[in-house]
């Protein structure tokens, strides 16, 4: 971080992480900017709560529209600050302006507990009622995407959002800020940029509710900051994924593409892989092949950024994998320097390696064998985090038995890493609480308000 000579602002460089170059600099929030962002949702919030679902629902479906209007300009700056190939970075608009849609029907759509003559004499109701200004603060990984997850419910349940993008990828965040204030109103959506120091000084400002996507430790250090406010934390996975011997003949190329999707840095991607003593061998082997047909710079993009370049290399050295198998790295001309890092699959390595324990991050497969299914059961809930997890049999009932089991906030059954608005996304343990996507999102950002009436007498 450096100063800017002629405004005297705090400024971060920013760096193309296929090319590992400068690429601009990017504004560090500091206590007056964020004082400004949060009295200007403050000032907006009491018009956008009232007005109805209705209309609500109506500029956020407008919202939604600007986004597809502008794809392009929000694939650019998605690309500049992640280097996502093409097709993945279309793929995410798309679901953004389908996450803004799909609540702006939603608010429309609301339940509530039972109300009526639930006491003798006396009528009642709930009225859900917004939390206020919620601070939201997003990870470099899905810059828009992960936006997106936490500003549609909240803005739909009738809140003003300030949201913080990560400190590399402030990109496409502003832009949806100022497209925003376009489609909803001036403060309702409020963009603040900046480093680590700028979230911390949101979670501490005036604001009702934090909504935090991100690390394990940066997560309980918002909980600390945030006191009795309310907190949703959706930190991190290491997701097993439990293969049978009879898995699908597609397992292994599914699993290939499911953790080399982003380079693998998604909270939810296949990281564990776990068989049976049977089938062991046979996975590892075509794990092999499978992540071997992954070309990182042809078919994913780079790591986001030098510190997880290095935490990546650092859990891969210090694994005591007896085989480590990586893939190919074939970037364009001219990305060289770029984060680049194969597919690579450990195998033959102790069930508490670091690559194992600790959330990776990056495209890799871990291999462990297991005795049977209840040791491997085990070992796949074995591990702090508790986000997502698969099962790959073609024996339905295992297969039932086995998710059932997991402890995981979403599970998935010969797939992975399939997803879509309507249905709830959320860890447990060390991966956070809370609940991103379907309609369940929006009791995130309510408070229900009991209203009791005595009847029978005039007011």
């Amino acid at each position: 971080m450096t100063s800017d000579a002629t405004t005297g602002t705090d400024v971060t460089a920013l760096i193309d992480p296929r090319t590992g170059e400068p690429r601009g600099t990017a504004v560090c929030s500091r206590l007056p900017e964020v004082r400004a962002a949060v009295s200007g949702a403050r000032a907006a919030l009491p018009g956008w709560r009232a007005l109805t679902p209705k209309e609500r629902s109506r500029r956020l479906d407008r919202l939604a529209a600007l986004v597809e209007e502008h794809a392009e300009a929000y694939a650019a700056r998605e690309r500049a600050g992640t280097g996502k190939p093409e097709a993945e970075v279309a793929g995410e608009i798309e679901q953004v302006a389908d996450l803004f849609r799909f609540f702006a029907t939603a608010a429309r759509t609301r339940t509530a507990p039972a109300s009526g003559l639930l006491v003798a004499g006396h009528e009642s109701w709930v009225r859900w009622e917004p939390v206020g200004v919620v601070g939201v603060v997003v990870p470099w990984n899905y810059p828009l995407l992960m936006a997106a997850w936490r500003c549609a419910p909240a803005l739909a349940a009738g809140n003003t959002v300030v949201a913080k993008p990560a400190e590399t990828t402030p990109d496409s965040l502003e832009l949806l800020a100022e497209h925003a204030a376009a489609a909803l109103g001036p403060g309702v959506l409020c963009h603040l940029p900046g480093d680590r120091e700028t979230g911390r000084l949101l979670v501490a400002s005036a604001v009702d509710m934090v909504a935090f996507t991100g690390s394990g430790r940066a997560g309980a250090d918002v909980a600390v900051r945030a006191g009795t406010r309310r907190v949703s934390l959706e930190l991190g996975g290491n997701a097993p994924a439990i293969v049978l011997p009879d898995a699908p003949a597609d397992t292994w190329a599914s699993l290939a593409e499911a953790v080399t999707y982003n380079a693998g840095q998604s909270c939810a991607a296949p990281a564990r892989v776990i068989t049976l003593a049977e089938n062991y061998e046979a996975a590892v082997a075509e794990l092999t092949e499978a992540l071997a047909a992954r070309v990182a710079g042809r078919d994913f993009g780079p790591l986001n950024n030098p510190d997880q370049a290095e935490r990546y290399d650092r859990l891969v050295a210090a694994s005591g994998a007896k085989r480590n198998v990586a893939g190919t790295v074939a970037p364009e001309p001219g990305e060289e320097a770029g984060h680049w890092r194969p597919a690579r699959l450990l195998a033959d390595l102790p069930d508490d390696d670091p690559a194992v324990t600790e959330e990776v991050f990056g495209p890799l497969l871990t291999v462990q064998r297991a005795e049977g299914p209840a040791e491997a059961l085990a070992l796949a809930n074995g591990v702090p985090q508790a986000l997502a997890a698969s099962v790959w049999t073609g024996d339905l009932s295992a297969a039932l038995e086995l998710t059932a089991a997991l402890d995981a906030g979403e599970t998935w059954v010969n797939c992975h890493l399939v997803q879509t608005a309507e249905l709830p996304h959320g860890g447990r343990g060390a991966s956070g609480h809370g609940t991103d996507l379907s309609t369940l999102a929006l009791q995130e950002y309510q408070r229900p308000k009991t209203v009791t009436v005595r009847l029978g007498r005039r007011i």
